[in-house]
Order: structure tokens, then C-alpha cells, then sequence
């Protein structure tokens, strides 16, 4: 019967869950704000999430709003990374620039905040299948490129894009905030060798299988924050994101766990043979190429 509804109606159902769920109550007011109904159609709403779900709601009189049932069982899905992003931000659309958290929440300051001028071109030509050209900043100072961008990427603390450089020929990541500036090329059209079914790197999927440092004190309470089951947590990354989320993650990739005196390495990556082959394996802690472990 949720099939029958237009998108607008699940989409208020949802916020009314939301509300009960991770703050206990709601009210007519709030759907008003949120969404622009009137109120007759919010206390429709009401009665429609009621109908649909008797045990999730209970208006309670005295306070003249919803709050959360004894039987509460969840109509929708809600994904625990935007649960968190609404409750840590606020619901916003970029139309009302006023928007916070929605209980007390503490976030570590962002430190390389990106520039829109700088993504807004790439994500374009990302959606638009064109290149860019950008200035970019490297080590060896900055230069002009042009490149076609398929994708953007995340190890959890920078934003990358992946793309193919023409300069060097190849599929490399790129930093966006290091892009200095960024244009569409309106009349470009990427190349078969360009296209990301090209890109090796980013189409082969590397299976790691994660424990818990050898070395930990509390390999219990490891396994329990990383919900690893079996002694085991097994995960499927791009080769080309694998190095860079080992990384973030603090994931000790040394053969003999060598790393273990640093309490940051929680992790261990159990066979490090799985990283044979992976460019970015050269950012992961600790990984020594096969040739270069036989030769000690």
C-alpha cells in the first residue's frame, strides 16, 4: 500500500519517523516547516503514518504532539551515515542556510574545507561525461592540466576525483582541493582510452580480510567497535581507494605486524599479499611489496 503513495507523501512519512525515532516526539508544526502543508494535510499525514504503523505512534494529549510507541518496528530504511549527517547538521536543501544540528553534537573542525568554485566543474563534467580543465597543486609546484573525471572519492577525511590526466596519460587521483580552478570543456569528448571501464585500477575490487592487532590489549572491545565477527572483518575496496583507506583507518599492513606499539594501530591487515599489484598500496602503513620483504 506505501507503493501507492507520490514520492511527497513518503518522504513526510519519513520524517515522521525519523522524528520518533531518534528524538522521541513530533509535531504538526514541524511537518508544516519542513514541508509547506497546510495544516489539514499534516494531520493527514499523521493519520496516514498511524494507519499504516498503530504500534510506532501515540499523541499524547497533554503535550498536544506524537511521540514514540512501546511497539515501535521501523516502516523505512534508515541509513545509520545520514541518520547521523541529519542529526549532526540539520535537514538542509541549501535553500534556508540557517540550519543546525538537531540534538547537541560536537564535530571535529573541517581543515580543508573544499571550494564549490572548484567541485562545482568537476561533479558538471562527472554528470556531463566531459573534461576539465584545472590548476592543479603538486608537490612539484602547480600546473595545467586537462582531465576527464568519472568519479569522486573519499578515504573518509579527503575528496579526490578520479579521472584520467592527458598530461601524463594515464588514471590518477585528484585532490580537489589542491584544484585551484576548474572549467568544462564544453566540446570535449572523452576518448575510448579515457572512459573508467579503461581504468584498471579502479574497476579491480581487492578483498582484505581485517583483525584485531596482534599486539592489542583488548582485542574484545576492537572487535565490538568495527562489529567484527568470527575474529574477522572482511571488506571489498577499489584498488585504487584501498591504500588511502587503510590509511584513515589506521590499518597496520606490515607483514609481522611491526606496528603494534602505536595504540593508533588497532587493525592489522591479516594476509598483506592482498594489496600485490595495488598502486596505492604505497600509502598504506607498513606494506612492503613482495621483492622487497624476500630481499631482507
Amino acid at each position: 500500500m506505501m507503493d501507492m503513495l507520490s514520492q511527497a507523501q513518503r518522504e513526510r512519512l519519513a520524517y515522521i519517523e525519523f522524528q520518533l525515532y531518534f528524538l522521541g516526539k513530533v509535531g504538526r508544526g514541524e511537518l508544516m516547516g519542513r514541508f509547506g502543508v497546510a495544516p489539514a494535510g499534516a494531520t493527514r499525514d499523521f493519520a496516514l503514518y498511524k494507519k499504516f504503523a498503530p504500534g510506532n505512534i501515540v499523541f499524547d494529549n497533554a503535550s498536544k504532539i506524537y511521540v514514540l510507541g512501546e511497539r515501535f518496528e521501523p516502516l523505512f530504511t534508515h541509513s545509520p551515515e545520514r541518520v547521523l549527517t541529519a542529526l549532526s547538521q540539520g535537514f538542509g536543501d541549501g535553500v534556508n542556510p540557517v540550519v543546525g544540528p538537531l540534538i547537541s553534537c560536537e564535530m571535529p573542525m573541517v581543515l580543508n574545507r573544499l571550494q564549490l568554485t572548484s567541485l562545482a566543474p568537476i561533479t558538471r563534467a562527472i554528470n556531463l561525461n566531459k573534461a576539465v580543465k584545472i590548476r592543479y597543486f603538486s608537490g612539484s609546484g602547480a600546473s595545467e592540466r586537462e582531465i576527464v573525471p568519472f568519479s569522486l572519492a573519499t578515504d573518509g577525511l579527503r575528496w579526490h576525483t578520479r579521472a584520467f590526466d592527458r598530461k601524463r596519460q594515464k588514471f590518477v587521483d585528484f585532490v580537489i582541493s589542491r584544484i585551484d580552478y576548474a572549467v568544462v570543456i564544453d566540446n570535449s569528448v572523452p576518448e575510448k582510452h579515457e572512459l573508467p571501464e579503461q581504468d584498471i585500477q579502479w574497476n579491480r575490487i581487492v578483498e582484505l580480510d581485517l583483525v584485531p592487532h596482534p599486539d592489542n590489549e583488548c582485542p574484545e572491545l576492537v572487535a565490538r567497535d568495527f562489529e567484527i565477527h568470527d575474529g574477522v572483518l572482511r571488506i571489498n575496496l577499489r584498488a585504487a581507494m584501498a591504500g588511502y583507506v587503510l590509511l584513515q583507518w589506521h590499518v597496520d599492513c606490515s607483514p609481522n605486524h611491526s606496528k603494534g606499539e602505536d595504540k593508533a594501530f588497532r587493525l592489522w591487515l591479516r594476509d598483506p599479499l592482498a594489496l600485490y599489484g595495488v598502486e596505492s598500496a604505497l600509502f598504506a602503513p607498513g606494506y612492503q611489496p613482495p621483492n622487497k620483504i624476500n630481499s631482507h
